[in-house]
């Protein structure tokens, strides 16, 4: 399978694609473009970005074809050698995993804009990318020739099959900033696409200790070459995406890159999509073994895969000594946050949840529904993490579980099952934790007690607080600023507010006739000795709702913090644990 991308005005945005395949004596062709991308488990639809859809054969004549479904067309090859066809994407979304065209820029993730053959998946592919000739490359495929001719460039790219394509996306820019170091023999590539002042030696120092974490504990590395590339964008945004050779990371916003909030989201996300390379990249489940682009690849191992990684793309940040205590704490106060505020556990368990990423996963959904496959696993990995080590007496943890994953599956290019990883962690336990499984995994039963067991044993403990919120602690509901725009986003089941009427998507519009802008907890707070009376804008009407104090407190924070009086057992854990001193 052979591809070419061109462009003629980056102003349009419009990539132009030529894929060129075989006929092998068949009288009509399948042609495919992926339905969704790995990374993301949902349906992207790509093929709502192509037009000017058309298909010659090698003499130029044009043929025939029926469009079977959204992103599959049938082409009538009879008598043809082989079929060129043609297209335009329209690039014009800048993420982790999209692909974007500029004046500044050709950004491509082939799993959106490249079609295939599908029985030519695991064959070999050429890429060749026309670009000005000033034009810088970052990516992770074979570079097999490169020309220059006056203002023009030619690169020429391989894949060893389809699989490798999808996964390689590709920026080329006449901006590009390169830095790479090696680590135990790999090298790491740093590139840096638009406007950032990237200190490189603060990135590369910190880079090498959370890289070697991850190398420690896995042993080895499935490529010799890794690249990191960012595109950093000039408003907030924070995103990543994993594939096995390399990442992509949009970040921002520029000013603020080497600042520690962005900075420290940097740290997060890189280590997070490098453990990608091991956990799901390679460590895969068998549902997942291999992609099937044409459709949903469903799964109830996504606490595995996306919980984690989460998991350890902070807690090896804090293992290395990159986060103080303050800033792991507060990572995981963060999930504990999300976890808490979030009533879809009591309804819908992280398995479930998982299978059920490709119905709502990335949206908010009904409310109270599902569960984060990240944050919910994030939390059980914590858990199991613990248990393991206190089955052992901190002989053996969760590292194994993964190395072993990746030494008898990964490798061996074999997936695994649920009940795979549940045997993997009681052999590793040497006793059952079935109860994990069966109780927090499968089922919805409360996180409380597992977590305060768990963080006992390090001599943590949880601290629960009330909200400073006192519109969420009091009555019971939440607020997202909209332009300016006070809307209602939750409400606690049976608080105040949800006993009262007031409905998600609401608009806040006064207290007790007082105009609310952005003080509304400062008037609930002034009026809170006597009733009070919210004007809310609902549907297109404007209706009163009054609430009356209740006793109850609600959206609570939880906090880790380390305990007072900590025995010398506890401090040994934590140290076993964190690999600091208590």
């Amino acid at each position: 399978m052979n591809y070419i991308f061109s462009f003629e005005n980056p102003a349009s945005q419009f990539i132009d694609i030529e894929f060129t395949t075989t006929v092998n004596n068949r009288e009509s062709i399948n042609i495919q473009l992926p339905a969704w991308r790995p990374g993301r488990y949902e349906l992207g639809n790509f093929a709502k970005n192509v037009r000017c859809f058309n298909v010659q054969d090698e003499n130029g004549n044009f043929l025939s074809f029926t469009k079977e479904n959204k992103d599959k067309w049938t082409i009538a090859s009879k008598g043809a050698t082989k079929i060129i066809v043609k297209y335009q994407y329209y690039a014009s979304e800048l993420n982790a995993g999209s692909t974007f065209l500029s004046h500044e820029q050709l950004y491509v993730n082939p799993v959106n804009c490249c079609v295939y053959d599908p029985e030519k998946i695991n064959e070999k592919c050429f890429i060749n990318i026309h670009t000005p000739s000033n034009f810088i490359f970052a990516n992770s495929m074979k570079v097999s020739d490169e020309k220059v001719n006056a203002d023009k460039k030619n690169t020429s790219l391989e894949a060893s099959n389809f699989h490798e394509l999808a996964d390689s996306p590709f920026i080329a820019s006449p901006t590009l900033l390169r830095e790479y170091f090696v680590v135990d023999g790999t090298e790491f590539n740093l590139w840096f696409q638009g406007e950032c002042k990237p200190m490189m030696s603060k990135i590369i120092g910190d880079f090498f200790i959370f890289i070697n974490e991850q190398l420690v504990m896995f042993k080895s590395i499935e490529t010799e070459v890794f690249h990191f590339m960012f595109q950093i964008l000039p408003y907030h945004f924070y995103h990543g995406v994993e594939h096995k050779n390399s990442t992509v990371i949009a970040l921002g916003p520029t000013y603020n890159l080497m600042k520690k909030e962005v900075y420290n989201e940097l740290l997060g996300v890189s280590c997070h999509e490098l453990f990608h390379h091991w956990n799901i990249k390679t460590i895969r489940p068998l549902d997942m073994q291999p992609y099937d682009y044409t459709k949903e690849n469903y799964s109830y191992l996504g606490y595995v895969c996306e919980g984690v990684t989460t998991y350890y793309g902070d807690y090896l940040l804090y293992r290395g000594g990159l986060f103080s205590d303050d800033e792991y704490f507060n990572c995981f106060n963060e999930q504990l946050k999300k976890h808490f505020d979030n009533f879809g556990r009591y309804n819908l368990s992280v398995a479930d949840s998982s299978f059920d990423t490709w119905l709502d996963g990335y949206t908010k959904g009904i409310p109270d529904r599902k569960v984060s496959i990240y944050t919910e696993g994030c939390l059980i990995a914590f858990i199991t993490d613990i248990h393991i080590r206190k089955a052992t007496n901190n002989e053996r943890n969760l590292d194994e579980v993964m190395r072993y994953l990746y030494e008898n599956f990964g490798k061996q290019n074999k997936g695994y099952t649920d009940q795979d990883y549940r045997k993997i962690v009681n052999d590793t336990a040497g006793i059952s934790l079935d109860w994990i499984f069966d109780k927090h995994i499968y089922n919805t039963e409360s996180l409380v007690q597992p977590l305060k067991v768990a963080l006992d044993y390090i001599g943590l403990e949880l601290s629960i607080t009330s909200n400073r919120n006192i519109y969420e602690a009091i009555l019971g509901f939440k607020v997202l600023n909209e332009a300016g725009r006070l809307m209602v986003s939750s409400i606690y089941p049976d608080s105040v507010a949800d006993k009262n009427g007031l409905m998600i998507n609401d608009r806040i519009l006064s207290v007790n006739s007082f105009e609310v802008k952005q003080d509304l907890n400062e008037w609930i707070t002034y009026f809170l000795h006597k009733d009070i009376n919210i004007e809310v804008f609902s549907q297109g009407k404007i209706r009163q709702v009054k609430f009356k104090k209740g006793k109850d407190i609600y959206y609570k924070n939880y906090n880790v913090i380390k305990q007072y009086g900590a025995t010398d057992t506890q401090q040994l854990n934590f140290k076993n644990w964190s690999g600091r001193y208590y």
